[in-house]
């Protein structure tokens, strides 16, 4: 670029930014909002010139961990403490209600709780919540008459003084005697790993640090493996040995991966014969294996990475079976030789569906269970190995959630799922494959003596798109007496991105909300998975806004058939989730009344432009590479931060946290000021940064429920609901 076109650029920039603090006077003399300084920055992204005036509020870890903060770190603690400070002063009046609403959860909680025992190599492991604590102690007893009560992990001790606290994992040697596990004190997702003697219960000096959380024990009872994070971009990419007793600097090194767009992983196989190292992206993988017993040994490649081919590995005898998306867009289900287990040796055990999504499979001695999703809906498929002779498990609601869980043993006829739907709480299920009896271990209970899932109707229903063709479902729940007559609150939820489908689960904090006259609705909108893998791909990179159109046509419908009104209308969205409300909100800013984006990914072409960002080259095949022209110009034409208008914004409240690996704070915090600054109208505009907590927000089980009940009072205050 010429000096000369720099000058000029230079100087438009000082009339904008002089325009814009008269603009900004203006503004703050005809309401009481603050507004954010402007310090204009240029970046330049193929022919277009982009001016930022908010990129000084980005800062580097380093700058968030110091002590001695520099006066750029102290103005953007400044300005979240005001934010957050504005936030109290316009949500006035509420607070009593707000902690009205909190006893309200928490009365609804059973806070001496216990978990369903799992058994696993000659233990049983469940763990105890006492009244008040926000972290259960974990304990095991011998499978054995008259064992021994053995408390393995108290977490609430571990946790004392810790402003956040997350455990990652915990995992036991194959002979039950030491335990390695993972925690993060600062909610970056970063996890260091500790091992305990379970016989003593000594903290060994070992400390490992600066990994995914994640942890995978050799057979030999000494190694341990696991995976370490790039400091920059938190990326997954290294793959280390562990040996008990010696300091983390002699780890060695058993992978390295170099492509940036791809994650690395490892595991051990259910059949506890295999150590599986996975690589990944959204459009490859390839995995590689090693016997167990020799950790020290060879990885063997399964098959080598090709564009456009996904696939899985789980063991059983003397095979591999492989989930993947060869030839199958909804993926298949194929079997090889482990002498052989390249692709060219795959053979088909089931073949691909056009209208039935494989997700993933569950391996036992005698039965294979296909976890599936056809028609919106996961569903589980029970096959015999030995006559082929197969059935589904079968549910009852319009609606509902369905996955498996701590199925550990190999020599069972017994599979463990977790069933819940927008009227049944949460139930832990055992189903004996061979009889097909269904034994409720455990249903959460809500408290209280009010709940009666009677008093309650779920739906599902289908909007259709404005392609005039596509049925987009919406899960919808509300109380028995409500009437469809156009002026109920109805809060929308959606996300619609990585493939991840939003099934319909029950909360007792919901009820809350149904209780005070709203309908609470779930919109399944394409970029997720409900409808199978083309629901995805119908919904990212050049067709993303298929998302955003989906949503705003689910929100049309159901004003359209009098559930709600423009007026009675909110959205929810979060993580990308976010993303979605910060396109809707320009695309149709006056079709909600209100919006909650928590934690949301606005700022899409300079974080995606910005390689050094957690997570950013890994995303490239879902959004987009921006240094691509095509998904530039594509990006930028959704991308929230980047298409804020003078129009008359709905009430948004914004969420998001100082530590947050996943969305920087920074993105929501640009992105409330823009909007401040430009938009037309002066509806609340709120943002909540939590000082101490990260992408998930505050940890322990009831915290979480205080930002909740900021959110349920932000909904009422709109509605003038007072109590």
């Amino acid at each position: 670029m010429t000096k000369k076109k720099i000058l000029l650029i230079l100087l438009s920039v000082s009339v904008i930014f002089s325009c814009n603090v008269n603009k900004n006077k203006k503004k703050e003399k005809n309401n009481t909002n603050i507004m954010a300084k402007k310090i204009p920055k240029i970046n330049i992204y193929h022919t277009d010139t982009i001016i930022d005036n908010y990129d000084w509020m980005r800062l580097t870890d380093s700058q968030k961990e110091s002590d001695n903060s520099d006066s750029q770190t102290m103005d953007v603690i400044n300005y979240l403490n005001a934010e957050n400070d504005y936030l109290l002063k316009e949500m006035s009046g509420t607070e009593s209600f707000q902690n009205d609403l909190f006893d309200e959860f928490i009365s609804r909680i059973q806070q001496n709780d216990e978990s369903v025992p799992v058994s696993y190599n000659g233990f049983t492991y469940y763990s105890k919540y006492k009244e008040g604590e926000d972290y259960p102690i974990h304990y095991r007893q011998k499978n054995i008459d008259n064992a021994e009560e053995e408390i393995i992990l108290n977490l609430p001790e571990i946790a004392k003084g810790s402003s956040y606290f997350a455990l990652g994992d915990k995992s036991v040697s194959e002979n039950n005697h030491l335990m390695a596990y993972s925690v993060d004190l600062l909610s970056r997702r970063d996890y260091s790993i500790y091992i305990k003697d379970l016989r003593t219960g000594e903290i060994l000096e070992d400390k490992i640090q600066n990994t995914t959380g994640r942890i995978t024990w050799a057979n030999d009872n000494k190694t341990i493996f696991y995976t370490k994070k790039d400091k920059v971009t938190l990326r997954s990419y290294q793959i280390y040995r562990h040996i008990i007793g010696t300091d983390q600097s002699e780890d060695v090194l058993v992978y390295e991966e170099k492509d940036e767009t791809f994650s690395c992983f490892i595991y051990k196989t259910k059949s506890r014969k295999y150590l599986m190292i996975g690589s990944s992206q959204t459009l490859s993988s390839e995995y590689r294996f090693l016997d167990a017993d020799n950790p020290f040994g060879d990885w063997q490649l399964i098959h080598p990475r090709e564009n456009n081919l996904k696939y899985s590995v789980s063991h059983f005898e003397d095979k591999f079976y492989i989930k993947t998306n060869w030839d199958a867009e909804n993926f298949r289900l194929m079997e090889t030789s482990i002498n052989t287990p390249s692709k060219n040796y795959w053979h088909e055990v089931i073949p691909h569906r056009k209208d039935v999504l494989i997700r993933s499979i569950d391996v036992f001695k005698k039965y294979l269970v296909v976890n599936e999703r056809s028609d919106g809906l996961r569903k589980a498929r029970v096959i015999n190995w030995y006559d082929n002779s197969e059935y589904y498990i079968t549910f009852n609601d319009p609606s509902y959630s369905l996955y498996s869980v701590a199925n550990l043993e190999f020599d069972t006829d017994l599979f463990r799922f977790v069933y819940s739907s927008l009227t049944t709480p949460r139930s832990v299920y055992d189903f004996n494959m061979s009889t097909k009896e269904r034994t409720l271990l455990k249903q959460k209970k809500v408290l209280g003596g009010e709940f009666d899932s009677d008093n309650y109707i779920s739906e599902r229903i289908f909007a259709i798109s404005r392609d005039g063709k596509t049925e987009i479902p919406i899960s919808l729940v509300y109380r028995k007496d409500l009437k469809k007559n156009g002026q109920n609150p109805l809060l929308l939820n959606g996300y619609g991105s990585y493939g991840s489908s939003s099934d319909p689960y029950f909360s007792s904090v919901r009820l809350s909300l149904l209780d005070r006259g709203f309908i609470f609705a779930i919109a399944h909108i394409r970029g997720g998975q409900e409808m199978g893998r083309y629901w995805y791909e119908d919904g990212k990179l050049l067709k993303k806004k298929n998302t955003f159109y989906d949503f705003i046509d689910c929100g049309k419908y159901l004003i359209e058939n009098n559930y709600t009104s423009s007026e009675h209308l909110y959205a929810k969205g979060g993580s990308a989730g976010g993303l979605l409300m910060g396109a809707l909100i320009n695309m149709e800013p006056e079709l909600f009344n209100g919006v909650i984006a928590g934690v949301p990914f606005v700022d899409l072409i300079n974080t995606m432009w910005d390689e050094s960002i957690p997570l950013t080259t890994s995303e490239f095949d879902e959004w987009g590479n921006p240094k691509e022209k095509k998904y530039y110009d594509y990006m930028k034409s959704y991308s929230p931060y980047d298409n804020i208008m003078d129009v008359n914004y709905p009430n948004l409240l914004v969420t998001t946290g100082y530590w947050d690996s996943q969305v920087q704070y920074w993105e929501p915090a640009k992105w409330v000021a823009k909007i401040r600054d430009i938009r037309a109208n002066d509806n609340l505009l709120l943002m909540y940064c939590n000082m101490d907590a990260g992408h998930g927000g505050s940890s322990g089980r009831f915290e979480s429920l205080k930002e909740t009940a900021l959110e349920y009072a932000f909904l009422f205050k709109l509605e003038g609901i007072k109590e």
